[in-house]
């Protein structure tokens, strides 16, 4: 189908869940007009999806590209990949991190999420259990306290992990297990949504503010500590107006951010309306309280990361930005591999 729209291929990956035979190779390469050499049988391997790249390698796939681009053929080294796939296949550690979202029947809602832990994981030399959470099932219906329940589906994890979401469903439950972690002192990460249930968390159970929520779910509230942000407001069309891309941070001296970046400006990914406004009356009263705004955008007006003082807590840290987008095998994002090495310290205590 290609060739008869005009596209040559030069090289035919297949992806299959069994081997290929030899006939069937032969038979590929005659039909598509490939090389034999360039038929490339890509199974299914049932370890580590990262394993993939070394069985390319092993057909010699790299090579052939390096081929068709008339580039010379250096002796390979991959020394780097293959002690990342036995940190993979074979990690000497494991820890369990609770998801406590929304979308949890949709595993595909937080793939890059999954996959920012693996990689933290594989840096540790660390197996992270992934321990998928309904937000909704830590709440009861009845009166939105949280359910005796949150004890027996948290007890034996090693950190929870409150990712982004849309709407008031299950914010309660998120609210309930940030509120968890925060006095059992389990490491905590939180993102987008995630950072502003932690902000309503501690303005509800610390500085006393019973009512405080952000106006997307309650326009009422007496103590918005989320709000709309300034340049949202008047925008009827949603979708693409949202605080979309990267975006500078500045990171405060002598924070846990600092510590995990080992730098004072940043650039992270965004996508939301809302916010915690550093101009706030409520930004003073949760720093007074001990939360801290310790990353915020150059102008000052917008807190990009909040965290407790590790005095107060071993990892409680929660930013307004997606940094699983910028997560890498090889290079696992600082606020990841910090959430994976406080769980182990903490599971090995």
């Amino acid at each position: 189908m290609l060739r008869n729209i005009g596209i040559i291929p030069d090289i035919l990956v297949c992806r299959t869940e069994m081997s290929i035979p030899e006939e069937h190779m032969q038979k590929l390469a005659i039909f598509c007009n490939v090389r034999r050499e360039c038929v490339i049988e890509e199974k299914d391997v049932a370890d580590s999806v990262y394993a993939v790249p070394r069985e390319l390698r092993k057909q010699g796939l790299d090579e052939q590209v390096l081929r068709q681009l008339h580039l010379d053929i250096w002796p390979i080294k991959h020394t780097v990949w293959d002690t990342l796939v036995r940190k993979a296949t074979r990690p000497k550690h494991r820890c369990r991190i609770a998801l406590v979202g929304k979308y949890i029947a949709i595993r595909d809602a937080y793939k890059s999420i999954y996959e920012a832990l693996q990689h933290a994981g594989m840096a540790k030399d660390c197996k992270v259990e992934v321990l998928p959470i309904e937000a909704e099932e830590l709440i009861c219906a009845c009166n939105q306290k949280p359910s005796t329940a949150i004890d027996c589906k948290l007890k034996d994890i090693d950190g929870i992990l409150v990712p982004g979401g849309f709407g008031s469903r299950g914010v309660e439950g998120k609210i309930a297990a940030i509120k968890y972690a925060r006095e059992r002192k389990i490491p905590f990460l939180g993102i987008c949504l995630g950072m502003q249930c932690a902000v309503m968390e501690y303005a509800r159970n610390v500085v006393g503010w019973k009512d405080a929520n952000s106006t997307e779910f309650d326009e009422k509230t007496s103590h918005p500590v989320i709000d709309l942000m300034d340049e949202q407001r008047g925008v009827t069309k949603k979708g693409g107006t949202m605080r979309l891309g990267a975006y500078p941070c500045h990171i405060s001296r002598g924070t846990l951010a600092a510590k995990l970046y080992g730098a004072e400006q940043i650039s992270e990914r965004h996508r939301h309306r809302y916010e915690f406004a550093m101009a706030s009356e409520a930004k003073a009263a949760l720093a007074a309280a001990g939360l801290v705004a310790s990353g915020c955008s150059p102008d000052g007006k917008l807190a990009e990361i909040v965290e407790l003082p590790q005095t107060k807590h071993p990892y409680f840290i929660a930013c307004q930005f997606h940094p699983e987008f910028k997560s890498r095998p090889t290079a696992p994002h600082p606020l990841f591999f910090g959430l994976v090495a406080a769980a182990m310290k903490g599971k090995n205590k």
